[in-house]
C-alpha cells in the first residue's frame, strides 16, 4: 500500500514539472525531445529491458549481437534526427571546417573496420555512434543552443532522478543489484556507477543555475529554485547510496570549479579560469610525485590503492595489444575470443577496460589517444573565446570538458551510447556563427543593473 501510495506521488510530481516545463518551451522547438529520448534511454536502460526482452551477457557473441529491438529503436530515432537535420539551414562547409578535429577522428573510426577483426561489429557501433552526432547537432542547433541543452538536462532530471528514488526507496528488485554478494543501489540505470554519472550530471547543471547563471539575479524563494533545491538533496542522496568514487571526485571537482569562477579575479578576464586550471593540474601531479597524493584520495574515497583491482587488469589488456599503433579497430577489442579469455582471467563479465584512454588505445592505437587529446585541446580553445561572449555557457561547456577528461581516468565513456560522451561533445563541438539567445535571467539581471545606475544618478543630481 504504501508503495502504492509512493508511486502515485512519484508520478504526480513528475507530471506537475513536465507541466510547468511547458511554459519554457515556446521558444524551442519539438525536435528537442529526439534528444530527450536518447538521452534518458542512455541515462537509464534499454527498451529491450523494460520490455523484459533481456540483455544479459554470457559466454557467447550476445554482447556483441545486442538486441534487436534495442538497435531497430536507436536506428529509428537516428533517421529522425537526419530527417530533422535535413530541414535546418546549416552551413555543413562551415560546420565541417569548424570542428576538423572530430570529423577527422570519426573518419578514422570508419576506417579502422579495414584492419579490425569484427568488421561488421566496427561498422554497426559506428553507425550507432553517428546517433550522438545527430542528437548534439539537433541540440546546437536551435536557435538558443545552450538553452536548449538546459532544458535537456531538465527533462533527464525530472524523470530519471524522482524515479530513481522510487526504485531504490519501494521497488528493490527494480532499484537494487548484487555485486559478490553485497548489495549496490542502481536506481533506473544498468549498475551503480551508471547512476553515478546521471548523479554527476543533473548535479552539474544544478550547481551551474544556482552558482553561475543565477548569480546576479538569485532569489531564494521562487519556485523554481525551491524545486532545484529538492532535485539536488536527491542526487546528493542517490550520490551517496550509488557509493561511486569517480562520480563523486567529478562532482566535486564540478563545484570547484564553478565556486572559482565567480572569483572577481577570473571575471575581470575569464581566460584565467583556463590558466588556473593548467596551474591546479601541474600542482596535483607535483604532489602526485612527492607525496603520493592520488593513493592518498582514492584511500578518502574509499577505495583501495590499486582501484580496486583495476590496476593489475590494465596491466594484463596492455600485454595483449598487438598493434600499438592502430588497435584493434573501432570497438573490436570485447569480442569474441579476446572478450571470453578476459572473462576466464578476472572472473568477471567486464566490458570495458575502466579507463577511457585506456580503451582508445586498446581499439583505435595510439592514433586513436591522439585525436581525444586534439579534441580536448581544441576544445578548449573555443571555450576559451566563448568565455568573452556568454561566459555562463561557456563555463558549462569548460566544466563538461573538465568532467570528462577526470572521469575517463577511471570509467571509459569516450564512445558508444553513454551521456558522459554526448555532453563531452556538447562541450567541445561549435556551431558556426550561431547566434545565443538572451534568455529572460540575463535580462532581468541588465535591468536590475540599469536600475541600480539609474537611482545613483538620480541621488547624485540631488545632491547638487
Amino acid at each position: 500500500m504504501v508503495s502504492k501510495i509512493a508511486t502515485i506521488i512519484c508520478v504526480v510530481f513528475i507530471f506537475y514539472l513536465f507541466w510547468m516545463e511547458r511554459k519554457k518551451t515556446d521558444r524551442f522547438s519539438k525536435a528537442l525531445w529526439l534528444p530527450t529520448i536518447w538521452i534518458v534511454l542512455a541515462g537509464s536502460r534499454y527498451v529491450s529491458y523494460w520490455l523484459q526482452l533481456g540483455r544479459q551477457f554470457g559466454p557467447g557473441n550476445l554482447y556483441s549481437e545486442g538486441s534487436p529491438i534495442d538497435r531497430m529503436v536507436f536506428l529509428i530515432i537516428i533517421g529522425i534526427g537526419m530527417f530533422m537535420l535535413s530541414k535546418r539551414r546549416i552551413d555543413w562547409n562551415k560546420l565541417l571546417a569548424g570542428n576538423k578535429a572530430l570529423w577527422m577522428y570519426f573518419l578514422y573510426c570508419g576506417l579502422s573496420f579495414i584492419w579490425s577483426d569484427v568488421p561488421l561489429l566496427s561498422l554497426k557501433r559506428l553507425i550507432k555512434e553517428m546517433g550522438n552526432i545527430i542528437m548534439v547537432l539537433v541540440i546546437l542547433t536551435e536557435e538558443n543552443p545552450y538553452g536548449a541543452v538546459e532544458l535537456i538536462l531538465r527533462r533527464l532530471s525530472y524523470l530519471l532522478i524522482p524515479l530513481s528514488v522510487l526504485f531504490i526507496k519501494y521497488y528493490p528488485y527494480l532499484g537494487r543489484d548484487y555485486w559478490q554478494g553485497v548489495p549496490t543501489f542502481i536506481g533506473v540505470t544498468n549498475q551503480k556507477n551508471d547512476l553515478g554519472q546521471l548523479c554527476l550530471i543533473t548535479g552539474i547543471y544544478f550547481l551551474w543555475k544556482f552558482l553561475i547563471k543565477q548569480k546576479n539575479v538569485f532569489s531564494f524563494y521562487e519556485k523554481e529554485n525551491l524545486i532545484g533545491y529538492i532535485f539536488l538533496a536527491m542526487i546528493l542522496w542517490l550520490l551517496y547510496m550509488a557509493n561511486s568514487a569517480t562520480s563523486i571526485a567529478c562532482f566535486v571537482g564540478a563545484l570547484i570549479l564553478f565556486l572559482c569562477s565567480r572569483m572577481r579575479f577570473i571575471k575581470n578576464k575569464p581566460s584565467r579560469i583556463l590558466g588556473l586550471g593548467v596551474a591546479a593540474c601541474s600542482l596535483v601531479l607535483l604532489l602526485d610525485v612527492t607525496i603520493n597524493l592520488k593513493s592518498e584520495v582514492i584511500m578518502m574515497l574509499g577505495r583501495n590503492s590499486n582501484l580496486t583491482s583495476r590496476v593489475p587488469i590494465w596491466h594484463e589488456l596492455l600485454q595483449m595489444v598487438k598493434n600499438p599503433i592502430l588497435g584493434f579497430g573501432y570497438m573490436s577489442f570485447w569480442s569474441g575470443d579476446r572478450m571470453r579469455t578476459i572473462w576466464e582471467m578476472t572472473h568477471s563479465n567486464i566490458i570495458q577496460a575502466h579507463n577511457g584512454y585506456l580503451e582508445q588505445y586498446l581499439n583505435l592505437g595510439i592514433v586513436g589517444v591522439a585525436f581525444i587529446v586534439i579534441i580536448m585541446i581544441v576544445g578548449l580553445i573555443k571555450v576559451r573565446s566563448h568565455l568573452y561572449t556568454d561566459y555562463p555557457s561557456a563555463i558549462l561547456r569548460l566544466c563538461f570538458i573538465g568532467t570528462a577528461v577526470l572521469y575517463n581516468y577511471t570509467e571509459a565513456s569516450f564512445y558508444g551510447i553513454n551521456n558522459m560522451w554526448l555532453i563531452f561533445l556538447l562541450g567541445v563541438i561549435e556551431i558556426p556563427n550561431k547566434k545565443v539567445a538572451i534568455d529572460s535571467y540575463y535580462i532581468k539581471s541588465l535591468l536590475q543593473l540599469r536600475h541600480i545606475y539609474h537611482n545613483r544618478d538620480s541621488q547624485t543630481a540631488n545632491r547638487y
